[in-house]
């Protein structure tokens, strides 16, 4: 990682060529926007409003005063660079990488991914003045040393405004830890239930945790184990609830965000936890609700019973484990807290979690599972996963988080392809013709 570390070369030329000709007003653009008591309503509930989207038109439409953030991941913004308004952008960083002759080809996928997140997320921060959650390339989400300096890399670009997303793996939860250590502000994503958030923010201390509530109840609906109502909410609250008794530990300032929202009902379903960051189809649909800002009220403290089939055993499923904590994942946790655990590796974590059987919370997937859940897409195929769940030797959270990752390494590649077609096809266009 020499070369793209931290302070090198590269990394200087890259943050001047990507902070070129940005011109932020921060602290300056709220009054600017409108208000709407709706939004203000949410937001004496203790709730802080983000906007789950990368379109800045879209964006545009939505925004008033009482949102503060923007949240980016590899599927928006691949949407974004599919729509080819950064072609040009594309073919003048790749000159520009072209100087450093020691980058190889997954070197140079990582590092135009990195400068494309960046550049897009710095127009939204202009054009906002919101803070914006920027993601790291799937690829690294096995590789510690490498998420690392890649969260510096983000927040020397704008340290004002950004935050950055790491996700829920063995190497992702080390990588937090150090991060949040030396004051880099982490949203510690693709999260699906308490007992992860639990870990989370008892071990890696980052400044936002989420549950994907959606997909969640997708999940239930999608096997044909429910309607889905109140899964992913149930799993919010109760992560929420974990998250707000830890920060009486110091140290400790975690926030829970509810994320993955699929309808505008979910907004007041779960006002007064600390975030909700909305799809803008959301945010819309809560809106046309025209719901009497007096009527919502902080609703954390609820324990919603789940949309399931009466004939559905909870615990033959592992459902228990989005909401439920239990003994062994608290002692197991506790034991970690006295580990030095800067010397840990991914690795190292795993078999810890495993000898005090937690192995279901952080698993060690072989290639054909990993190929299985890829194929499934967002939401896994219980059929496929039966055995593993009732023995206990994985969770579905575990497994919803695995999917999650596929999604997004999908699309990450879907958005790479692009990026490298770009590139070959302005090649072709400098070769001489043949005549």
């Amino acid at each position: 990682m020499a070369l793209k570390d931290r302070g090198s070369k590269l990394a200087v030329k890259v943050r001047d060529f990507v902070r070129e000709g940005f011109t932020p007003r921060f602290g300056e653009l709220k009054e600017s926007f409108t208000s709407d008591e709706k939004w203000r309503r949410l937001q004496s509930l203790g709730t802080e409003l983000w906007l789950d989207s990368g379109d800045m038109e879209e964006v545009a439409g939505l925004w008033t005063r009482e949102f503060t953030a923007l949240t980016t991941n590899n599927t928006l913004l691949n949407r974004e660079i599919q729509k080819g308004s950064y072609d040009d952008f594309i073919l003048e960083a790749a000159a520009l990488l072209d100087e450093f002759e020691d980058l190889d080809r997954a070197d140079l996928k990582l590092e135009l991914a990195f400068i494309l997140n960046a550049r897009h997320a710095l127009k939204l921060v202009e054009r906002f003045d919101a803070f914006v959650s920027v993601e790291e390339h799937t690829d690294l989400a096995s590789d510690l040393e490498g998420s690392v300096e890649y969260a510096w890399r983000f927040h020397d670009i704008c340290p004002e405004r950004f935050y950055v997303k790491i996700p829920f793996s063995p190497a992702g939860l080390l990588a937090t830890r150090r991060l949040s250590d030396e004051g880099i502000a982490i949203n510690h994503t693709l999260g699906f239930s308490a007992r992860q958030n639990y870990l989370v923010a008892s071990i890696g201390r980052p400044a936002f945790v989420n549950v994907f509530m959606g997909r969640l109840n997708s999940l239930v609906a999608d096997n044909g184990l429910g309607d889905g109502s109140y899964v992913g909410e149930r799993a919010t609250l109760a992560s929420q609830r974990l998250v707000r008794g830890l920060r009486d530990d110091p140290g400790i300032t975690t926030r829970q965000i509810g994320a993955s929202l699929r309808e505008g009902k979910q907004v007041p379903d779960v006002a007064g936890i600390d975030v909700m960051t909305i799809p803008c189809k959301v945010a819309r649909e809560y809106l046309e609700l025209g719901l009497p800002p007096e009527k919502l009220k902080d609703e954390t403290g609820l324990d919603y019973q789940p949309g399931l089939d009466a004939r559905i055993d909870p615990e033959r499923i592992t459902l228990d484990t989005l909401w439920d904590l239990n003994n062994e994942l608290v002692e197991c946790v506790n034991a970690l807290q006295r580990e030095k655990i800067e010397d840990f590796s991914a690795s190292d974590l795993v078999g810890f979690f495993k000898m005090r059987g937690c192995g279901d919370v952080l698993v060690e997937w072989s290639d054909s599972q990993q190929k299985t859940s890829a194929a499934e897409g967002k939401i896994p195929r219980l059929d496929n996963w039966r055995k593993l769940l009732a023995d206990r030797e994985i969770a579905l959270d575990s497994l919803m988080n695995l999917a999650g990752w596929n999604s997004f390494a999908a699309d990450q590649r879907e958005m790479d392809t692009h990026v490298e077609q770009v590139i070959a096809a302005a090649q072709d266009r400098r070769k001489p013709s043949s005549t």
